[in-house]
């Protein structure tokens, strides 16, 4: 990849379309680290709603240690989302060029760890949960919360419910049948085709990053995350290594 257009894909100055491919790329990421874990601590770790519910469901049946493994999860996601919120608003704060790809990398190391290490840390118990699980809970809630900052909530990698429940709704646009209003009329359903185009790709790249990851844990097991961590840190290195050479300079000048 050019760096010119890996310095777009996860720099501080962002447009629509890196946005975009952005979006796809970790869509894929999170598809295959989501099915692939479900292999390794046999449960999706994006799937939030599924794991409250299932708390609420355990809750009343009375199992405990399932509702205190529900929660280690829950709460694991929800320290990757404020960790990244904390670590992009520092990295603005002071004008830096990687506020975005500093947590992706983060979440590359982290994803690395699990690739190298996961056999290791499925023995070890933190918070109720085994390590992988809360691992994986908090890369998941650390790069959607990335993903929904630079973007401004318009896109969701992690989070295919509201994928789905988006294209249903332009779906529903587009087929809906304006009889008697006029294309300037303020009550004229029309659909919107671009978003629509973001959001089946968005889908289709988390799907086919759960294959791939699948299949990667079926017959290599663990360390088919490691090509997962190696493309997150070459979409953020180059922001990175800017905002290490602007220290560098300025150190020097001292």
């Amino acid at each position: 990849m050019p760096i010119f257009y890996l310095r777009r894909l996860t720099g501080k100055e962002r447009t629509a379309a890196s946005n975009r491919h952005l979006g796809y790329s970790l869509a894929f990421i999170a598809g295959a680290i989501n099915a692939g874990g479900f292999f390794a601590v046999g449960q999706y770790t994006s799937h939030m709603t599924g794991i409250v519910s299932a708390m609420t469901d355990d809750l009343a049946l009375g199992h405990i240690g399932l509702v205190l493994d529900g929660l280690g999860a829950l709460l694991s996601f929800i320290c990757g989302a404020a960790v990244s919120a904390i670590l992009i608003n520092w990295a603005r704060h002071r004008n830096m060029q990687s506020e975005y790809a500093f947590p992706l990398m983060l979440e590359a190391g982290l994803l690395l760890c699990f690739g190298l290490m996961g056999g290791t840390l499925s023995l070890r118990t933190g918070l109720f949960v085994p390590v992988t699980v809360m691992l994986l809970c908090f890369i998941m809630g650390l790069q959607n919360a990335i993903i929904t900052k630079l973007s401004h909530a318009e896109i969701r990698t992690t989070h295919v419910t509201g994928l789905v429940t988006d294209i249903g709704i332009e779906l529903g646009k587009k087929l809906y049948w304006n009889k008697t209003h006029h294309i300037g009329d303020k009550l004229h359903v029309k659909s919107n085709l671009p978003k629509l185009r973001l959001l089946g790709t968005l889908l289709l790249m988390f799907f086919s990053g759960g294959v791939t990851g699948a299949l990667g844990f079926k017959h290599v097991g663990f360390i088919s995350t490691v090509p997962l961590a190696l493309l997150l840190m070459l979409l953020a290195l180059v922001p990175v290594l800017d905002d290490m050479k602007s220290i560098a300079r300025r150190y020097w000048v001292r």
